[in-house]
Parts: C-alpha cells; structure tokens; sequence
C-alpha cells in the first residue's frame, strides 16, 4: 500500500466520524451569511514578465520528514507571508500525517489578510468542500490521483457551485489530460510524486506546455531556491506553492521575500531572475 492510499483508507473513516458530529445542513446553513472569498484564480495569474506568484503553505511536519517547524505558529507564519509578497496562503488541515488543523484555515482567514486561503487536504467528499467554506476558504485542493474521474468531475461542480475555486493537482501527462476534461481552471502539477515521495522539478517543466495558457499553473514541490524559480519563470508557470522552503528558513520575510521577488518598499523586479538564473 502506497502512502497515498494509506491516507486515504483513513480519510475515509475520519470524514464518516466528523459527519457523525456535525451534519452538512449545520455547514450549510453557515455558509449562507457568508460573504464571496477572494478570487484564488486572479490572485495567482502572473503577466509574461512577471515572475511566479506565491502560494506560501503553513507547514508543520510532512511524512516523509518529520517535524519541519518545531516553534510551530501558524498565524504569525500567515501574517509574516501575506506582508511580506505572498499572493495566497496555503493551508495544511490534515492532522494526523502533517500536524494541521481546520482550526488554522479557520483562524488564519479571520486575520483578513487580503489574500486568498487554500485548504490543502486529501478531499474526496462534498462535506470537505462545506467544511472549507464554511472555514473561510478561497479554494480546496483535489488530487487527481486519488479521485476517479466521475468524482473529480461531480467535486470540481460541486466547489464551484459553493463559490470556491479548486486547484487540481496533477504528476502525469493523463492525470493533466483527466484535469482538463474536468473542467479545470487552476491546474497544479506537483513535483513529488505521491506514490514513492520522490521529487524533480522536470515534473512541472515537462507538463507545462500540456496545460493552455489560458489557465492557472501551479509547481508544487521540490523548490528551493531562487534558480529553482528562476527555472519555472522561464517556462511560464504562473505560480508556485512553497512550504518546506519557508517555514524552514532561519528568516521566513526575508525568504518569502526572496522567492516572490519583493523587498521591503520595493514592487516586483522581474529582472531579478534573469541576472541570477
């Protein structure tokens, strides 16, 4: 059994219990006096000349490595991301395999930092997608890989439907061409794959003229450095998700910062990748 398919024999039990506790009616009902989220779509459209935007991902330990953040604080590493040039934050609600909490995207989309929330989960059922909104966030993560294509269809629907956007992740040329007959709009090719946790960024460069330009591409994994975006600049990917790379960095502004071209008082400097790549 792969570590994919480990979660998701017991997401399947944890999402039958927390229904048990609080029916979709209740979510639904709350959803009703919220107001629209932020746009996730527009947020992470770049211009040609622009580099990748950022989604910066509140991380605490992935299974593969362990604790990353050991003075763990998600709602200071939001409001450190949003001031210092992240276009979206990136939320881990998964507990028992990375730590996170529901609680986190909740509290952090309270803060009203002006940048959309991602709710980043292994969501296979329509309840994640209230349990999201109703948690104040932008948009929710569906992984192509753990969803047939009936359901991928039906949830992309369904998160519409609810106001939120989806970023549809993707490892394969067939798992972009099952995005793409879904309907997709935000499109994220994740470097690592997911059955062996091996990762190259090649991944995102190899499916990157798969994916239309019309639509939101999103590299996930496996960047680390200015080069690495300096790479995925050059092959015109519209933004990238980052976690490890920051909430392991000894200064988290200064290296927000650096990966989203930004310095304090300064507007994007795309030429910045061109001189150091």
């Amino acid at each position: 059994m792969s570590i994919l398919e480990e979660i998701f024999e017991y997401k399947r039990r944890e999402v039958t219990a927390i229904k048990q506790r609080l029916p979709d009616t209740d979510l639904e009902s709350e959803i009703k006096t919220l107001p629209l989220p932020p746009d996730f779509a527009a947020a992470l459209r770049s211009d040609p000349d622009e580099p990748p935007r950022l989604v910066a991902e509140v991380k605490y330990r992935s299974p593969s490595k362990g604790i990353l953040c050991p003075d763990f604080d998600p709602l200071g590493l939001a409001r450190t991301y949003a001031e210092n040039g992240a276009a979206a934050i990136s939320v881990l609600t998964d507990e028992k395999y990375f730590g996170g909490s529901l609680d986190h995207l909740r509290e952090i989309a309270a803060l009203e930092l002006g940048v959309p929330v991602l709710r980043k989960d292994f969501i296979f059922d329509r309840y994640q997608l209230l349990e999201a909104r109703a948690a104040g966030a932008s948009a929710v993560l569906l992984i192509v890989a753990m969803l047939e294509q009936s359901q991928l269809h039906e949830l992309l629907a369904k998160t519409h439907e609810l106001g939120l956007e989806a970023l549809v992740e993707t490892h394969t040329h067939d798992e972009v061409d099952c995005a793409l007959e879904a309907g997709a709009r935000v499109i994220g090719v994740n470097n690592r794959d997911l059955h062996t946790f091996s990762i190259s960024l090649e991944t995102s460069l190899q499916l990157r003229p798969q994916i239309p330009s019309d639509m939101v591409m999103v590299a996930e994994s496996g960047i680390h450095t200015v080069k690495d975006v300096a790479r995925l600049a050059t092959a015109g990917v519209d933004a990238m998700l980052i976690g490890e790379g920051l909430v392991t960095a000894s200064d988290v502004g200064a290296r927000v910062r650096e990966f989203a071209s930004l310095e304090p008082g300064r507007s994007r400097r795309p030429s910045r990748f061109m001189e150091q790549s």
